[in-house]
């Protein structure tokens, strides 16, 4: 038996207030406010959600479809980069058209009910060339990212072009936009002008003028008519800030490809401290390298890996444990604005003169591993993300005023330690959460087997579990309650993790699951309630406590009725469920749908969507009153437990690609017009071996990768009909194992390749999407 022990008894967390100058109100009244912990919504706790879109970089027509899948994971917010460099690629040319269309994308934010962060740099980086500035800038005689006069003069034009896409979508005019973000890593990082060559690399500055400079830009800002209450900045890197007036914003990468782009005498990547459990509102330059004092502000997150793009040099797998860990990671250390870089992910546009990435990174490519990919896909991250993102919505009032409380095992623990359980717990007086992660990256963890954990508490003393013990596999992360208050009944601890509530004819109902490999069990407080019952489980009872052991699925629910004989029910899911568990508003009312297959939702509507199969199925609590129709036919449906089960099938497409190689490397593809008839999206998957995958057409390149052992995937619809036309060029680069020579002919040099080459194209298939709605009778 592995026994830890967390001493929760000295919680310092004073919450200050009126400190700081960040706050606003819209015209309903509506007032955002921030205190030293958390943000405020009308002086109540509010959590938001940030999941990152570049709308430049996804084609205008589906932006609609992308904001909500992101507001279907549970996020409220969408901070977005506006790079300079593609709006304004000649100087004095604006151009705010198609993909490009700022104020477009806001509306459509606006319609959707979710906020917006402007990240309207100058500098903004996001692997864009020269960090976001247009080449033009080069060749003024002013040194960018200062306070050059000349240089502040450009900055406040492109901010006041910013103000006139904007005008009248700000918080304080009923619209979407309740911050910005003013520049991007000041003083703490920087990029290549990717104008020079080579061979004389010249580096953007990382700035100058300290916190006067942030304050020149929010003037400009201010000036331009940018006036909303949260402005943000980068705080790590040690980066100024304008003290009391701007909310400085954290995250973390546990891929971090610029190691070993830039430090030679790297052979591999390190494990990285981003597991490692901090209590980030702690003045303490271990945890967080800030100039101001970290106590004074909520710690907020912008740029949570939500994945991250493959370097030429570091060709790397993000695993969907990784994220989820991270998030577990960064609440338990007092995060109380969880936001992603990116949640979506992109394709860089073409320039004029070139292309607008850095020279590291794919051409076009920004899909960046994340959540929801560069054509739309729905990632296991997704999925692995969005219990979470309830939780913290449903619950933020409960959870943001918990202070950190660590172990004595935590301070000095390193990331090379698999030995010893990361844990760390969120406490408000008795009641609070654990979170346990079992993830490390660049390392494979064991198995935590046998763990107790005993929380020394005022006034109690308190082991979970009280008699067994819980097993917390590798790649495994937990967050378990303690002393919850559930409508007046009181669950004092469980080895299952809270996700989400629902009232259904005024009576609540609680969603947990149990992490995997864990064995479900709740432990009640028997003074709280009359009477207990579960279906799918165990009831084991004492003098004052009730012990219940659960199967999970649809079928399991605990009904408790507590002294005033009022109902509470808990309904515990199994982990694959919870992935697969939505929360939506649907048919005049929030319900909960389970279902394998990617959901969006509208006023009246259920769309489903699915690769590769034809067959739909869903779970709906409550249940309908009338019937489900899809092509105006009924869905037949069961009872399962408190849900109502539905399937059907749809005609199946095989669609087979035409392609032939041409040379070693070098194919044709042909994409029969029929295949997109009858399919929402058209998927075109390539197995290669070589070093990048280029795809044109007429010889133009339209997408691209860099080899990483996974399978290459373009979403064909944004090029169509135009793909269904005209013939792929695919070409594959090869990998090569030797050396080079350079050699002398005449009158020249010429470059030889001693060794093996590798350029090999295994596989081309065509992937249906299939699409279904659901609608009532």
């Amino acid at each position: 038996m592995s026994n830890y022990l967390i001493d929760a008894r000295n919680q310092k967390q004073p919450i200050d207030k009126g400190h700081l100058r960040i706050s606003g109100t819209n015209p309903t009244g509506e007032l955002l406010s921030c205190n030293s912990y958390f943000l405020e919504k009308n002086g109540r706790p509010y959590f938001p959600i940030g999941g990152e879109f570049h709308f430049s970089r996804y084609p205008y027509r589906q932006w609609e479809e992308e904001i909500i899948k992101i507001k279907l994971a549970g996020i409220d917010l969408i901070p977005t980069y506006i790079f300079w460099i593609h709006h304004e690629e000649d100087e004095g040319r604006f151009d705010w058209t198609g993909n490009k269309n700022l104020r477009d994308f806001v509306d459509l934010c606006a319609k959707q009910q979710m906020r917006m962060i402007l990240r309207i740099g100058p500098f903004a980086h996001g692997e864009c060339r020269n960090g976001g500035l247009p080449d033009w800038l080069y060749g003024r005689p002013f040194e960018v990212r200062s306070n050059d006069p000349g240089y502040l003069h450009y900055v406040g034009r492109f901010y006041r072009e910013i103000g006139r896409q904007v005008k009248g979508l700000l918080y304080k005019d009923g619209g979407p936009i309740i911050g910005v973000q003013l520049e991007n890593e000041f003083t703490a990082s920087s990029a290549k002008w990717e104008l020079t060559t080579l061979q004389g690399d010249e580096w953007i500055p990382s700035g100058s003028g300290g916190a006067e400079h942030m304050r020149i830009l929010k003037q400009l800002a201010l000036e331009a008519g940018l006036d909303v209450p949260l402005y943000t900045c980068t705080g790590w890197g040690n980066a100024p800030i304008v003290e009391g007036e701007m909310l400085p914003m954290w995250g973390g990468y546990p891929f971090q490809p610029w190691l070993l782009y830039w430090n030679s005498q790297l052979t591999s990547h390190p494990p990285t401290v981003n597991y490692i459990f901090r209590d980030y509102h702690r003045n303490d330059p271990r945890y967080l390298d800030a100039s101001y004092p970290t106590e004074q502000y909520p710690f907020a997150c912008c740029e949570i890996g939500g994945g991250m793009q493959p370097w030429y040099n570091y060709r790397f797998v993000v695993p969907p444990e990784s994220v989820e860990a991270m998030v577990i990671n960064r609440l338990a250390g007092g995060c109380n604005f969880l936001g992603y870089y990116v949640f979506h992910g992109g394709s860089n546009p073409s320039g004029k003169h070139s292309y607008l990435n850095e020279r590291c990174v794919p051409k076009i490519c920004y899909d960046f591993q994340a959540p929801l990919g560069e054509f739309g896909q729905v990632r296991d991250s997704y999925r692995y993300l969005k219990p979470l993102h309830l939780f913290c919505r449903d619950f933020a009032e409960l959870l943001c005023p918990m202070s950190t409380v660590l172990p004595d095992v935590a301070g000095g623990m390193q990331p090379a330690d698999t030995e010893t359980l990361r844990f760390g717990a969120r406490v408000a007086v008795n009641s609070g959460f654990l979170f346990l992660t079992n993830y490390q990256d660049h390392l494979t963890t064991k198995d935590q087997e046998n763990v107790r954990i005993t929380l020394i508490l005022p006034g109690e003393e308190l082991t979970v579990p009280a008699k067994n013990s819980f097993t917390l596999r590798s790649g495994v992360n937990a967050i378990l309650p303690f002393n919850l208050n559930l409508n007046g009944v009181l669950l004092k601890w469980a080895t299952t993790q809270l996700v989400t509530s629902l009232r259904v004819d005024d009576e609540p109902y609680y969603f947990f699951f149990v992490p995997e490999g864990m064995a479900g069990e709740y432990c009640f407080d028997n003074s709280t309630f009359a009477a207990i019952t579960v279906e799918e489980g165990l009831i084991g009872d004492e003098p004052n406590r009730t012990y219940i052991s659960v199967s999970p699925g649809m079928k399991c629910k605990i009904t408790i009725t507590d002294r005033k004989g009022q109902r509470v029910h808990i309904c515990t899911l199994t982990r694959e469920q919870i992935l697969h568990f939505w929360k939506i508003e649907l048919w005049g009312r929030e319900r909960v749908i389970i279902s394998p297959d990617d959901i969006l939702a509208g006023a009246g509507y259920l769309e489903l969507r699915n690769r590769e199969r034809a067959c739909f199925e869903l779970d709906i609590f409550p249940a309908t009153d009338g019937n489900l129709l899809v092509d105006g036919k009924e869905i037949p449906n069961r009872g399962e437990g408190s849900f109502r089960h539905y399937r059907f099938d749809l005609p199946q497409k095989a669609t087979l690609a035409q392609w032939e190689k041409v040379a070693p490397g070098k194919a044709v593809i042909r994409i029969p017009r029929e295949a997109f008839t009858t399919v929402n999206e058209l998927f075109l998957r390539i197995d290669y071996l070589g070093d990048v995958g280029n795809l044109f057409i007429d010889g133009k390149l339209i997408a691209d990768d860099f080899c990483n052992g996974e399978t290459w995937e373009i979403g064909l619809k944004r090029f169509y009909p135009e793909i269904a036309n005209k013939e792929l060029c695919l070409t594959v680069s090869p990998l090569r194992k030797g050396h080079t020579t350079l050699n002398n002919a005449t009158l020249a040099v010429k470059e030889d390749f001693i060794g093996e080459q590798i350029a090999e194209i295994r596989s081309v298939q065509l992937i249906p999407e299939y699409r279904a709605v659901v609608l009532k009778d």
